[in-house]
């Protein structure tokens, strides 16, 4: 019997510099510290969003990877005219020997927000599928049931027209407001908050135009291009449209959703949703129209909404510049509060169109402006003199 001779192999010595070798005080705990949390247990929202957008004040030892053609770099505090405490301090100093040592976290008031929905990608997804599928069931059923037949004539008009008016308004704002304050916020907290209502108002922008080519598929006589004539010429949603496009225009990233938010969804969007369209709807046999725009509704109300109030709220009791902050959303109010008024009284013709009237349009105001005025007294600012003209 043979024996193979035992080969002359070099032994492994470790000497302690091996990559995971080194003991640190946290070698041995289960999750990240990097930050803060907001409440005692860190949340798996803050763990997927917080940080996870660069900031050079607190990192980024080599500064922005990138910049724009004017020579800015990365998400610049100043796309906004608001201030968190923190932001006034200059940038540190970056080159050979620095270390690139950034402030101690977090860097400036921008990073203590905080989602109170809590969204990212998963809890984005799933939500939106959820609403999907209850909106296509209701369809879906009442087509089955023949519900359309029920409806009166005059509700089939208002439908094909201003029901269908208000996709042109969510599709604006989903895409060329809140999109493009999702690019401009300086923390990933804000981004992902901004791009979920995004999503929010073209997922329901969707919802009304499918909506609308069903209702051409089923009712005789539905007009499904009679929303752009409405849009386009129709009187009444004229000044709607003009707000709507200026909305579009702000260049500021923060007056851009407290004008949209704050300031334009309680004073026209909820009252043209609630107090018109689904006070309207049952009266006159429409059990379907009510749910599409509730998913709507439900989106602004208990979503958009909430992470708005939370955003501003920070910054109007910000220790460095609440003055500064609550002068300038003043300033904003004393702006859009007038044309959004004049614009929502331009649709109380709409109120006396359906065969069974809704509840009155002067009623139905008041309770957006109690609304308004409750949003307002939340994050301690003034309320305006027109609400109570």
């Amino acid at each position: 019997m043979t024996t193979t001779p035992e080969r002359s192999v070099p032994k492994p010595v470790f000497t302690d510099a091996e990559a995971g070798a080194k003991e640190f005080p946290d070698s041995n705990a289960r999750r990240f510290n990097y930050y803060t949390p907001a409440k005692r247990k860190q949340t798996h929202y803050e763990d997927v969003t917080v940080e996870v957008q660069p900031d050079p004040r607190h990192y980024l030892a080599q500064g922005w990877l990138y910049g724009f053609a004017d020579g800015k770099g990365g998400y610049p505090l100043e796309w906004t005219a608001l201030k968190a405490w923190g932001s006034d301090r200059p940038l540190p100093e970056r080159g050979p020997g620095t270390g690139g040592k950034g402030y101690e976290w977090p860097a400036h008031g921008w990073h203590e927000f905080r989602d109170p929905n809590e969204e990212w990608e998963l809890s984005f997804y799933r939500y939106n599928a959820n609403v999907e599928r209850q909106v296509n069931q209701n369809i879906d059923s009442a087509r089955q049931a023949k519900a359309f037949e029920q409806w009166t004539p005059n509700w089939v008009r208002f439908v094909e027209s201003h029901v269908g008016a208000w996709m042109h308004v969510n599709h604006g704002l989903g895409l060329y407001l809140f999109a493009n304050a999702n690019r401009r916020g300086p923390t990933n907290m804000h981004n992902t908050a901004m791009a979920v209502n995004s999503m929010h108002r073209i997922r329901s922008a969707q919802d009304l135009a499918l909506y609308n080519l069903t209702l051409t598929e089923e009712i005789a006589g539905f007009d499904g291009g009679a929303h752009l004539v409405a849009w386009n010429s129709d009187p009444c949603w004229q000044g709607v449209r003009e707000v709507a496009e200026g909305l579009t225009g702000i260049d500021d990233w923060c007056e851009a959703i407290f004008a949209a938010n704050i300031i334009f969804e309680p004073l026209i969007g909820e009252l043209f949703r609630s107090q018109l369209v689904q006070q309207a709807a049952p009266r006159n046999g429409d059990f379907v129209t009510p749910t599409v725009m509730g998913a709507e509704e439900f989106d602004y109300a208990e979503r958009d909404l909430l992470y708005s109030v939370a955003l501003f709220d920070l910054l109007t009791k910000d220790r460095e510049f609440a003055d500064h902050n609550k002068a300038l959303m003043n300033g904003w109010l004393s702006n859009w509060v007038p044309r959004c008024l004049a614009a929502a009284r331009k649709l109380q013709p709409l109120w006396s169109q359906p065969d069974a009237k809704p509840p009155r349009f002067e009623d139905g105001l008041d309770r957006a402006k109690s609304r308004f005025a409750a949003i307002l007294t939340d994050l301690g600012l003034d309320i305006p003199k027109e609400l109570t003209q």
